[in-house]
């Protein structure tokens, strides 16, 4: 059977526990939170998404955020150590943001549920019987948490699917298909709060058991702003922009796109589908309360720029068995 091209987005998780899953809800409770954000970080960045002291809630309003974030960093870089351009406050602010929205995309990673046995084994057996290509959007740990426990990504070129990373690190290289390996791919397009650099500037990956709410290691690999600036968040992290490279080549490859649980809000994405949607057959299911059928069909036309494709719509998404 030839390989398919699996896009899960957040409505994975939302079909699971809509309350934990709620990107806002976890930018409440990090922020709500004394020891996660700091009072005096807070103030600054309340003057960048302009809510009168509450949380952010979506990433639409933190536009403004990244850019004060790119500028800080920009003048962290000409700064010296006798004259700086910023406080010691601004040359920090890079990094209170990234430890926000690593502490944002971690509470959304620690979850102990798990997805129902009767959505995951007929995925486990069509990716053993088909090696097929995973892309995620999310940050949790839902779907990579069971395919490890299932031993579907053993690590290194063993697995039926590999993410690049090893022990040794994040490599390119280590995506090739070399030897005769036919793995197929797991895509972390938004990253995770278990990537992280060491010393050396080697991009890793910790283990689910290590991450904490107090983890003081901090991801900066991790795509959670305004959807103008995710392209250049992406572009930042070396181990981003190969997923997405690597993204165009598993459609490329695809008999089939099937995208899952996506909202079709980022345009990023969107791009890349539509770039394909005329080689490959498109499958979208969504949850049925995204809309109506007329209104949805006419929306995913726009986006995928074709009107070949199938549209499922389903009251639970999770009782979904047809890859």
């Amino acid at each position: 059977m030839a390989r398919k091209m699996l896009i899960f987005g957040n409505g994975l998780g939302m079909a699971l526990d809509a309350e934990h899953f709620s990107l806002s809800r976890a930018l409440r409770d990090v922020w709500n939170h004394p020891r996660h954000v700091p009072r005096d970080q807070k103030r600054m960045v309340d003057r960048c998404v302009e809510n009168n002291g509450d949380a952010p809630n979506s990433e639409d309003q933190l536009d403004t955020l990244h850019v004060v974030v790119a500028a800080c960093n920009m003048l962290n870089k000409i700064g010296d150590d006798d004259v700086h351009w910023l406080t010691d406050d601004g040359q920090d602010f890079p990094k209170a943001v990234a430890k926000y929205i690593h502490r944002v995309a971690s509470d959304l990673h620690l979850y102990d549920g798990e997805l129902p046995a009767r959505f995951l084994q007929p995925l486990f057996d069509f990716i053993r019987e088909t090696k097929s290509n995973i892309a995620t959007l999310n940050y949790d740990r839902l779907l990579y948490g069971a395919l490890v426990d299932e031993g579907l990504m053993a690590g290194g070129y063993r697995g039926h699917l590999v993410d690049g990373m090893v022990d040794a690190g994040f490599s390119e290289n280590r995506l090739h298909r070399l030897w005769g390996n036919d793995f197929g791919y797991y895509l972390h397009l938004h990253g995770s709060p278990l990537f992280y650099d060491d010393n050396n500037g080697i991009a890793r990956k910790m283990t689910r058991d290590m991450l904490t709410m107090d983890s003081r290691t901090i991801s900066n690999h991790i795509v959670l702003t305004h959807v103008t600036h995710k392209r250049s968040v992406i572009g930042a992290s070396a181990v981003l922009s190969t997923y997405w490279d690597y993204l165009q080549a598993c459609c490329h490859e695809a008999e089939e796109i099937i995208v899952f649980g996506y909202s079709g809000f980022d345009t990023h994405l969107n791009n890349v589908l539509a770039a394909y949607a005329r080689t490959a057959g498109v499958r979208v299911v969504e949850w049925q309360g995204a809309g109506s059928q007329a209104n949805r069909e006419d929306y995913w036309e726009r986006t995928l720029r074709t009107e070949h494709f199938d549209l499922i719509r389903m009251q639970n998404i999770l009782d979904f068995t047809d890859w």
